[in-house]
């Protein structure tokens, strides 16, 4: 078993709870543990860097200095969070006044970037497609998704340093292992305006409308996902004139393809209820095991 780090961060400890315990049940049915960070803080994902840019360094740059304590890599969820941490930790390996700043504040040392990964990479990369289809215990029955990454997943992608920026495969790949039928699309790391939903809603309502018709145009019943602040905007801004399609956590249908029991809990979580859709593909009702 290994054990890494886990940041949570802010959304999966409140608006994002299904992802959160989606990802400890799918990571523990894989033989791997995550290990939550003590003490963590908030890393200002949502305003820090708007505000004081040394705020933004400083508040991921004390998670990076307990999770060195821990010897552990550091994994997180959020693909915000991800960015954030990620771009620190670059910042703080680098000759210059930001990781003098860091250094004076904190104190050090600090995980280097190889270190920081998203919860995908380690699930996509550490367990791999074909040990997840070997786990797989309810194969998804060609249930027809698109994969999103979102913008701070991928980009800048000399930060970030995952997958292939313009065409990611990652997803598509675990979503395949497990049974399900992965459409191309153009969208995949197209903006959703997550970052507008509160301050310009009409415009984040257009870029959600597009990407949830772009997903139906493929044929695609659903979307999947790895950022909470994405789900919970595409739940939201979908227009109500016309059906909405459901967003899950890449976590979620992974979890369900291995017939964890939780997998019921986390359906009520939705604001676009996915269980007439899993009907529709016979994927409800009791646990596999």
């Amino acid at each position: 078993m290994t054990a890494f780090a886990y940041y949570p961060g802010c959304s999966l400890h409140a608006t994002a709870r299904e992802y959160d315990d989606s990802a400890r049940a799918v990571l523990s049915g894989l033989g791997h543990e995550l290990v939550e960070l003590e003490d963590w803080n908030c890393c200002g994902a949502t305003s820090a860097h708007s505000l004081r840019s040394d705020l933004a360094l400083l508040l991921p740059a004390r998670n990076l200095a307990l999770a060195a304590q821990s010897g552990k890599d550091l994994v997180l969820p959020c693909a915000a969070c991800f960015n954030r941490h990620k771009s620190a930790a670059h910042a703080l390996h680098r000759e210059g006044a930001e990781r003098t700043n860091g250094m004076r504040a904190l104190g050090g040392p600090f995980l280097p970037p190889d270190a920081v990964r998203p919860l995908l990479d380690v699930v996509g990369r550490d367990v791999g497609a074909q040990a997840l289809h070997a786990r797989t215990q309810r194969p998804l029955n060609d249930l027809p998704v698109v994969s999103y990454y979102g913008c701070l997943l991928v980009r800048p992608p000399r930060v970030t340093q995952f997958d292939d920026p313009e065409h990611p495969q990652i997803m598509d790949h675990l979503l395949q292992a497990v049974g399900a039928q992965p459409r191309r699309w153009e969208c995949a790391t197209e903006c959703c305006g997550g970052g507008l939903s509160l301050t310009r809603p009409r415009s984040t309502e257009r870029l959600v409308s597009r990407l949830a018709d772009q997903a139906r145009e493929t044929g695609a019943a659903a979307i999947v996902t790895s950022c909470p602040l994405c789900q919970m905007n595409l739940e939201m801004r979908q227009p109500r004139g016309k059906a909405r399609i459901p967003i899950f956590f890449f976590t979620e249908l992974l979890g369900l393809a291995m017939g964890l029991r939780q997998a019921e809990t986390w359906w009520p979580k939705h604001l676009i209820s996915p269980r007439p859709l899993l009907a529709r593909y016979g994927l409800t009702g009791g646990s596999a095991n």
